[in-house]
């Protein structure tokens, strides 16, 4: 099950898509696909703080995993 909210996502599409309308699907699909890139971010930055033996994910393991994400 999702865990970002639709409306919030469909939001952005049209926002960076043109104004463009959303099918429910195309929704659907880019929750999944941003919910798979914030779990690789996430688990990217974690093992950065635990290499630096911290407990907290700071921004600068966020830049950095996004980095090494290619991003």
């Amino acid at each position: 099950m999702a865990e970002l909210p639709a409306a919030g996502i469909k939001r952005l599409l049209a926002k960076h898509g043109g104004e463009l309308r959303s099918s429910s699907s195309a929704v659907e699909l880019a929750i999944t696909v941003a919910e798979e890139y914030i779990a690789r971010l996430a688990q990217e930055a974690g093992a950065l703080a635990q290499k630096d033996r911290r407990k907290t994910i700071m921004d600068g393991d966020i830049q950095k995993a996004k980095e090494l994400l290619g991003g």
